[in-house]
């Protein structure tokens, strides 16, 4: 049974993990995969609204996307690109990052080898990793200006387009639990959560929602 008082405290954790920034053109985008088609699309938009002129797509696979993308998750989503319209030439794809440190220092690593002179980064992911990615691309990659983006929905309708309400929330948990651990292991930056989300969190993880939480040290 989810109670009222665990769908409040979704919620601010959901509205917490976006960094609700406006998009604007930028130097690329850069898709972070995952089992969600949806972040494809997002960079599509973007692309097709001229506010990139190239996108790479990161992502080998994992437990949850080895059936549904056994090529991949990057080339997955340039298949998505493609078929929604995007040239050839205007996708890149690192088809070996297993987490999302990897995805960002790949992704990097590749702009860099094609002289793709990066001074700002449209980065794409679904909506509730918003704030872990903007934190680990800040630590791995500062030079650049990170803007944050990901596909307009509420948590009603992620719950919808997922179909498990519970897998949702540990996920929430799961995201917010990583903003405090892995800052202290050196994988992002720090980023001060309001006392309200803070309690949010605490309450959600004190009745169960914890599926998807990582050993603390």
């Amino acid at each position: 049974m989810i109670s009222a008082q665990n769908w409040a405290d979704a919620e601010q954790l959901w509205d917490f993990q976006q960094m609700h920034h406006e998009p604007r053109p930028c130097s690329v985008g850069i898709g972070l995969g995952s089992h969600d088609l949806g972040v494809a699309d997002v960079a599509v938009e973007l692309y097709q609204r001229g506010l990139v002129p190239l996108i790479v797509f990161t992502g080998a696979t994992s437990r949850t996307t080895r059936e549904r993308m056994p090529r991949g998750e990057a080339e997955h989503y340039r298949e998505r690109a493609l078929e929604l319209g995007v040239p050839g030439e205007a996708v890149l794809v690192e088809t070996n990052a297993r987490n999302t440190g990897e995805n960002i220092r790949f992704s990097r690593d590749l702009l860099a080898d094609r002289r793709v002179d990066v001074s700002s980064v449209l980065l794409i992911s679904k909506p509730y990793e918003e704030r872990r990615a903007y934190a680990t691309a800040r630590k791995l990659w500062p030079e650049v200006e990170i803007i944050s983006a990901s596909a307009p929905m509420t948590l009603a309708e992620y719950v919808g387009s997922i179909g498990d309400p519970r897998l949702v929330l540990d996920m929430l948990v799961g995201a917010q639990q990583r903003l405090l651990v892995y800052p202290q292991q050196g994988f992002m930056i720090s980023l001060d959560a309001p006392a309200h989300v803070t309690a949010a969190y605490e309450r959600l993880r004190s009745d169960g929602f914890t599926s998807r939480l990582v050993p603390e040290l």
